[in-house]
């Protein structure tokens, strides 16, 4: 898979609306730099270009090779401090951070009083927005000012600074144990995925509890109570306990909508809260639930008030478009989600500077999987390839590992068999060098392996043996994840009733509406 060379100082240019292109040649020119700057000339060269090409910039003859590293440098420092200084990227922590700025310049000026009552402005707004690391930061430099400086405003100034550095020190120290935890934690899930066995489960529990600070959860603040249940969630995604997921992103959602104001400070966390509220929701498939859930995430991103940026835009686009998918993965509704497809194709080209690789895969195993159940075997083994093919990614095991049986079985429907021992062969080659080998994948790879010695009059009883085994581990808190990337249970009774696979499945959920 090729990869498109990227340039930091290009990319940041094409990231750039109209505005902030214009408000950055505003920028230049209050600087008193004339229109033949050559950091201006580079600004407008990379703004034309489609594609970065070195080989153009140096053509225009403005720079010298050995002089085009400092001039970039340059020009990106200076498009940031434009950005910094556009209304549309002033957010609480930039006006907090400002003013510790304006602080400290008063301060070096010699002007104690006037830098103190700055940092009593900042302090109160670094603490009422949940900002405790700039709080404890604009303390101790309130600390530095007080021992030089006597305002006698207080008796006991001195006292009062002590336990507030101290008490903003603990609740630091506190969501940073919790933070490094939820860090780690979810590094893990996209190393390895789900756990495997009871080993693993035991030694992520030992893992998880020997890194849990104490705390009280009557005194913890809205960054802790966050911080904890992210840690939560992600141990219990790690151990398939999918109640706990919901429970804890529901606590997670739920904090942002009692303290509404942190959505506006916090929208990122916000949208990821409200993902992994309905991942858990999906794999339990809580279809009501779901449903409400994705239609109230929607409308709230979609209210005036919401906050709007180019990392918003894109994060949106990522967990809105991904539960799409899975809506009609749970309704079996596969042709009428193949719209989808072209909307993800067309957005992914807008957000591919913002959507990392792996969630890009990600989509397309999605895709692959719509297609798989609107029977476009063709299509599907397309973009499996491209997930296959990709050498560079290093993540997830369960998505490689899934990709390739899924291409095994769809090159079995589309009638591609003329090379399927060379992929059975190749799929478990790779499967080998995993750590633990599923019983799910064992027994379908076996499965695979023999059909080229069955009689086809034979060929459904053998589905139906390997129905009747796979049934077996439908239930095993460890087997049963490989239902979750892939329903082999229900291409089985497919094959079996002779039927498509979207119909099978909407059947399945048409039964579960019924008796819910």
């Amino acid at each position: 898979m090729t990869r498109e060379q990227k340039d930091n100082l290009f990319v940041l240019i094409k990231s750039l609306s109209k505005s902030e292109k214009r408000q950055f040649k505003l920028y230049v020119g209050r600087l008193g730099v004339n229109e033949d700057s050559k950091f201006l000339m580079l600004f407008n060269i990379l703004d034309k270009l489609t594609v970065y090409d070195e080989a153009v910039i140096l053509k225009k003859g403005i720079v010298k090779k050995q002089q085009l590293s400092n001039l970039k440098a340059h020009l990106y420092k200076q498009i940031l401090i434009s950005l910094r200084l556009n209304p549309s990227h002033q957010d609480i922590r930039i006006q907090i951070r400002e003013q510790l700025d304006f602080a400290t310049i008063l301060y070096h000026k010699g002007l104690y009083k006037q830098s103190l009552k700055i940092l009593d402005k900042a302090k109160n707004l670094a603490i009422s927005n949940e900002e405790k690391n700039a709080a404890y930061e604009i303390v101790e430099l309130e600390k530095v000012i007080e021992s030089q400086y006597i305002t006698r405003s207080l008796n006991n100034r001195a006292d009062q600074l002590s336990i507030e550095a101290k008490e903003l020190s603990r609740q630091n120290v506190l969501a940073s144990k919790l933070s490094n935890l939820s860090l780690q934690l979810y590094g893990q899930f996209l190393k390895t995925g789900y756990v495997k066995n009871k080993a693993e489960t035991t030694r992520i529990t030992e893992y998880f509890n020997a890194r849990l600070p104490k705390f009280d959860i009557h005194e913890l603040g809205f960054r802790e109570k966050l911080w904890l249940y992210k840690a939560r969630l992600w141990y219990s995604f790690l151990t398939q306990d999918f109640l706990a997921c919901y429970k804890y992103s529901k606590k997670w959602v739920e904090l942002f909508y009692q303290n509404k104001d942190m959505i506006l400070l916090n929208p990122v966390f916000f949208l990821r809260g409200n993902h992994y509220l309905l991942e858990s929701l999906y794999y339990l498939r809580q279809y009501d639930k779901f449903k409400f859930a994705l239609s109230r995430f929607e409308a709230i991103i979609q209210e005036k008030w919401f906050p709007l940026d180019d990392n918003i835009d894109g994060l949106s686009f990522l967990f809105i478009y991904n539960n799409k998918f899975n809506l009609h993965f749970i309704e079996g509704s596969f042709d009428e989600g193949l719209p989808l497809v072209d909307e993800v194709l067309e957005r992914l080209k807008k957000y591919k500077d913002r959507i990392d690789e792996h969630h890009i895969m990600v989509f397309y195993y999605k895709i692959a999987s719509m297609y798989f159940g609107a029977g476009d075997n063709r299509k599907c083994i397309y973009y499996l390839e491209k997930i296959i093919s990709n050498k560079s990614l290093q993540m997830r095991e369960d998505l490689l590992c899934f990709s390739r049986i899924l291409n095994l079985v769809a090159h079995y429907e589309a009638g591609l068999d003329y090379n399927l021992d060379v992929l059975i062969r190749s799929t478990y080659k790779f499967l080998i060098k995993m750590e633990d080998l599923y019983e799910v994948q064992k027994e379908f790879i076996k499965f695979l392996r023999g059909l080229g010695d069955i009689y086809p009059h034979e060929v459904r009883n053998e589905f139906i043996k390997l129905h009747r085994k796979l049934k077996e581990y439908e239930n095993d808190p460890y087997q049963s994840r490989a239902f979750l990337y892939l329903d082999i249970i229900s291409w089985l009774e497919s094959k079996i009733e002779n039927k498509p696979i979207g119909i099978i499945i909407r059947n399945k959920f048409n039964e579960m509406k019924e008796n819910s």
